[in-house]
């Protein structure tokens, strides 16, 4: 909702004092919390500091309301400072006289109450701003590059915190920067051990990190402001169509509501799945540990992460139903894209309500309109997915079976084989060792990894519809079609162009890092294979490993997290922030015919 506001001049000020208020805010809880021996600034200044933040937020929202053109408008769009204040009020005023009656107890609610306020102050704010940086007009793809930047840096300050790690020297700033980078851009390559190395508070950060950099910031951001009432201006719903790839304007609120509340009922379902898988573990003894373990996994899984909290992944655990019934359903379905959930969804209920409308109200099935059916985008992704998974599968095990193996212990078996197939395209997560499989089941998994999972999801790769794209495009050819036909549908030329474009741009880069890692990593004596392996595994922003990660040199791990971050953020991407203000030419060149193949 975009407010008019009569003093220019003053909104800009008062942006001014919000952003270096909202910098301040987390200064302070910086200090507080982040487990320093000697702060630089005693509690109780830091306390009073938060309360005079605190007139200050309310101070900018009374300026902002006098200022304003229609304070109607202003009041629809801030609602809920009104219930956030009253609550606010009660726990200051009411600690000391209708509980907390202790003082101790009352300086405790009261803090608490105010570092609250704050916090939420500060990520409306936040959120907020990313919306109307993307609805500028000035590129929304840069506004994502930034926040996937910021977020990156910000990540890694916070875990190089005293309270994150379980030593003070515990990790530096490339390895803090390479954890922040991995789990933002939903990889799970790591260099330091998440259950072991890191505190609560560091694997807390390290999962909202994952949370945010799967679903993107500026999600979040529209999220936020959809829940607290806030309509998109027709600029800020054309960013967010650019951003998720929606079809309509109309499409753009209903697709971020299913998948906000999508994404927190699939990561709860998965949550309660994998809750009794941890009844065995001595370390997780206790309620609040297995619900945490089991939330960290849950969201990982869906997030396509693939970070664990234990030091050999799910190595442990390949013979418990929870890693097939809950791990895999939810790599698959954070894998498939949330517009073709979407769809999904959509068809599901539309094929309830008429089997309701036949079964109980009478209805001929031709009084309620023609049936809803899959989008072509749809079919290709659930089709390609399909067989990648069980082709991959298959492969897997031919060649595993082939190495001879003499150990039943280090034996593939059908189970581990379709795990590592769905695992490779998308997650990072492992139930046999990956450094002592065979080269060619090596190399099956780098051509999983290269294609990774489907556009508009949380996976990396040249995505599953580009594949398809690519190979109904030599079909085509071979069949001396004029047009790429998928599932009796013609595929417009202009996709066929990205398609090669992201190929060729994912193939360029894989082929660059694999090159730059030989020579950075010269000394190591790493096989080229497991090289690959890395490169194919940050790019395709999948995580697996052969256990070559933690003894990369400090600038092979600077190519990593290069690498990450152009696979979280795609080749179209970056091209169409570099090539956003080059205009098409409106002149053709005369054809002639060339000899290729």
């Amino acid at each position: 909702m975009e407010i008019l506001y009569k003093n220019k001049r003053l909104e800009s000020i008062l942006i001014a004092v919000n952003a270096l208020a909202a910098a301040t805010v987390t200064a302070t809880f910086v200090l507080l919390f982040g487990g320093f021996e000697k702060p630089l600034l005693p509690r109780t200044i830091l306390y009073t500091l938060q309360f005079v933040l605190l007139f200050v937020f309310i101070a900018e929202k009374m300026l902002r309301l006098f200022n304003t053109v229609s304070k109607t408008a202003f009041l629809r769009a801030n609602w809920y400072e009104i219930p956030l204040l009253l609550s606010l009020s009660i726990a200051l005023f009411g600690a000391g006289r209708w509980f907390a009656s202790t003082e101790l107890e009352s300086s405790i609610v009261q803090h608490f109450a105010v570092g609250v306020y704050l916090v939420i102050q500060v990520v409306t704010k936040v959120c907020r701003t990313t919306i109307d940086l993307a609805a500028t007009g000035r590129n929304p793809t840069r506004t994502l590059m930034a926040s996937f930047v910021v977020l990156i840096v910000s990540g890694a300050g916070l875990l190089m915190l005293p309270a994150a790690t379980r030593s003070p020297d515990n990790i530096s700033f490339v390895d803090a920067l390479f954890t922040s980078a991995s789990a933002t851009c939903v990889t799970g390559l790591t260099v330091k051990d998440i259950g072991q190395d890191f505190t609560v508070m560091g694997q807390v950060v390290i999962i909202t990190l994952i949370q945010l950099g799967g679903l993107g910031i500026v999600i979040f951001g529209a999220v936020l402001a959809l829940l607290l009432g806030q309509a998109f201006s027709v600029r800020e719903s054309v960013a967010m169509q650019d951003l998720l790839n929606a079809n309509t304007l109309s499409r753009i609120g209903n697709m971020i509501a299913f998948i906000f509340i999508g994404t927190m009922l699939i990561e709860t379902v998965g949550a309660v799945v994998l809750y009794w898988m941890w009844d065995d573990v001595p370390a997780l003894a206790g309620m609040h540990n297995q619900w945490f373990c089991s939330i960290f996994h849950s969201i990982s899984a869906f997030c396509n992460a693939g970070f664990g909290l234990f030091t050999k992944n799910l190595m442990g655990y390949n013979r418990c139903w929870q890693i097939y019934a809950g791990i895999c359903p939810l790599i698959i379905l954070g894998g498939l894209g949330f517009g073709v959930l979407f769809d999904i969804f959509n068809f599901i209920t539309d094929r309830s309500k008429r089997l309701f409308t036949r079964c109980f109200i009478n209805k001929s099935p031709f009084s309620v309109g023609s049936p809803k059916k899959l989008q072509l985008q749809t079919k290709v992704v659930l089709s390609v997915s399909a067989a990648l998974i069980i082709l991959g599968a298959l492969a897997i095990l031919f060649f595993e079976s082939c190495t001879g193996r003499v150990d039943p212990g280090q034996k593939v078996g059908i189970l581990d084989a379709f795990f590592q197939s769905v695992t490779a395209r998308t997650a990072g997560f492992n139930t046999i060792d990956i450094g002592s499989m065979s080269a060619s089941s090596k190399f099956i998994l780098i051509l999983l990894m290269f294609i990774g999972g489907s556009p508009g999801s949380t996976a990396g790769g040249i995505k599953t519809v580009t594949l398809a794209v690519i190979v109904m495009t030599a079909v085509a050819a071979l069949r001396r079609r004029s047009e790429v036909e998928i599932f009796k549908r013609s595929v417009r030329i202009v996709v066929v162009g990205r398609a090669v474009t992201v190929t060729l741009f994912f193939t360029a880069v894989l082929f660059a890092s694999t090159l730059a890692l030989s020579v950075t990593e010269n000394s190591s004596g790493f096989p080229m294979i497991d090289i690959m392996f890395e490169a194919a595994s940050a790019l395709g922003t999948v995580g697996l490993s052969t256990g070559i990660t933690d003894s990369l040199t400090m600038v092979g791990k600077l190519i990593i997290i290069i690498e990450m971050l152009i696979g979280r953020l795609g080749p179209l991407t970056l091209l169409a922030a570099l090539t956003f203000n080059v205009k098409p030419a409106s002149y053709n060149y005369p054809d002639e015919s060339i000899i290729v193949g």
